[in-house]
């Protein structure tokens, strides 16, 4: 009898140039075959394999089949595809709905059917790189003014980076149903950790308990005037969330985050020795002028080595290349989540980025670019963005210090493109240059009642920060109440919320 399995094209005849693409009918048949012996095969391939990650059609059709009727809770067998495939003219070709039967007849073991799994996919990868290699070299010939070099690559490694993280390189719809599931997956994920976060944990627990952490593809915004201690805000975060990184490792080997994050910290302002120097500080609580100054006892050289020892494997990555564009981000930040995996990514600060346009004349417009390429960036890695953002001085016009969203400077698309809009504010900083004088013809005594007043709105407020959430698509606003150690620019949990001061990693 004839073998019914569909026959491996035969070589072509040499000097015609023609390569047929990578392919393995013979693992795709025993991967099937293991499936409809044992359905819990399927269970071992169904988290990385698709019906489209086939070379024959008519196997990823099969495939399809098998993963609808396991869903119903149903047996997968040659018996109860027979009524699917009585009509498929593909399987008609090489046998018919016996073809099925045969699969299942020629299996010898399920044991390797995660093995036949991973080569499918990896073939499956090697066949969409080929059509983007040949893609970009067909792009490259074509002449366009229009689409510089860079651009081209640009446009190559983000379709890499597609392929390399899915295995696909086109959108397109998704149908709710696998929405739905990967809503409850991270619902789950959010109820099996501690802190019952759904997003990236800041360590700040107010913060994450008005906020739920912070989001895959979220733009937040964190704006302050100078002195209010943006870029210490930002720093505590990363650092606690790279301090509170935890990985698991899939059925392909790959890594994947299950608490905390690594994290992406683009620095324009400071530079990267600058910033290591201030996380040192911060967690060694020593004064960093002495760090840099040299001016440390013995006790306090000891505090930063222990320091320094607990930090070196933090999975935090900085970036202080001064005015990025836009674009060089977005290559940056896909080549390190290639690497080394992403999670967070924080800019410091938004206003020192620049746009990928030659004319920048209408700063109003570059800014509305920079954010929108930030926002496509987050939802493109599925990780939240922090972009830092400066405030226009009409903060300081008013009696009232606190931000308001009409502060955010340059451009409304800030506001208009983040998710989340936070303020820092200290009220410490403007008290202590406010100190009150005593006024022509004022008697010593309203000088003193208004001198005491003052002194106990100091004590108040005195190593205590706001963080106002003035917009949240997601959730509440409000505002926050931080503690801040002005000598070591340190953010952490009031003590009388009921939390420790520390993070409690």
């Amino acid at each position: 009898m004839t073998s019914q399995f569909p026959t491996v094209p035969a070589a072509p005849p040499e000097g015609l140039g023609f390569r047929v693409p990578p392919h393995n009918f013979e693992a795709e048949q025993a991967l099937l075959g293991a499936v409809l012996l044992s359905n819990r095969a399927f269970e071992k391939v169904s988290e990385f394999l698709r019906p489209e990650h086939f070379a024959d059609p008519v196997h990823g059709r099969i495939f399809a089949a098998c993963g609808k009727l396991i869903e119903r809770g149903q047996m997968a067998n040659p018996v109860t595809l027979k009524t699917y495939f009585e009509a498929d003219g593909g399987l008609t070709e090489i046998g018919g709905t016996s073809y099925l039967a045969q699969l299942a007849n020629s299996v010898v073991s399920v044991i390797n059917a995660e093995d036949y799994g991973k080569l499918i996919f990896d073939l499956h990868l090697r066949r969409e790189l080929i059509g983007l290699g040949e893609d970009l070299v067909n792009t490259a010939f074509a002449p366009d003014l229009d689409s510089t070099a860079m651009d081209q690559i640009g446009t190559a490694e983000a379709r890499l980076y597609d392929l390399a993280t899915t295995g696909q390189t086109e959108g397109g719809f998704e149908d709710f149903k696998s929405v739905l599931i990967g809503a409850i997956g991270a619902a789950e994920a959010a109820h099996k950790r501690e802190g019952k976060l759904s997003g990236v944990p800041t360590g700040l627990i107010d913060m994450d308990a008005k906020l739920g952490g912070l989001h895959e593809s979220d733009l937040l915004i964190l704006a302050g005037r100078p002195s209010m201690g943006k870029t210490s805000l930002a720093t505590n975060i990363a650092f606690n969330a790279a301090y509170a990184y935890k990985e698991e490792v899939d059925a392909l080997g790959r890594k994947k985050c299950v608490d905390g994050a690594i994290t992406a910290f683009f620095s324009l302002e400071m530079s990267s020795e600058q910033l290591a120097t201030r996380i040192l500080a911060e967690q060694a609580e020593i004064a960093s002028h002495k760090i840099r100054q040299g001016e440390l006892s013995n006790e306090e050289f000891e505090r930063l080595v222990v320091a320094a020892q607990n930090l070196h494997r933090l999975p935090l990555f900085i970036d202080d290349t001064p005015a990025l564009s836009i674009s060089a981000v977005r290559t940056r930040s896909r080549r390190l989540q290639r690497q080394h995996g992403l999670n967070l990514i924080v800019i410091d600060y938004l206003q020192l980025l620049r746009g990928s346009s030659a004319n920048s004349e209408n700063r109003v417009q570059e800014v509305s670019e920079i954010t929108r390429g930030l926002k496509a960036l987050a939802k493109e890695l599925s990780v939240p963005v922090i972009a830092l953002s400066q405030l226009s001085r009409a903060v300081e016009q008013r009696e009232d210090k606190r931000p308001q969203l009409s502060d955010l400077r340059e451009s409304g698309s800030i506001e208009q493109d983040a998710d989340v809009v936070m303020f820092v504010f200290r009220e410490q900083y403007y008290l202590e240059r406010a100190e009150p004088g005593r006024r022509p013809e004022e008697s010593e005594e309203k000088f003193n009642e208004r001198h005491s007043k003052w002194q106990e709105r100091c004590e108040e407020v005195w190593n205590t920060a706001e963080v106002i959430i003035a917009k949240q698509r997601h959730g509440p606003v409000g505002t926050v109440r931080l503690a801040f150690q002005g000598e070591y620019t340190k953010f952490g949990n009031l003590a009388q919320s009921g939390h420790y001061e520390e993070p409690g990693f």
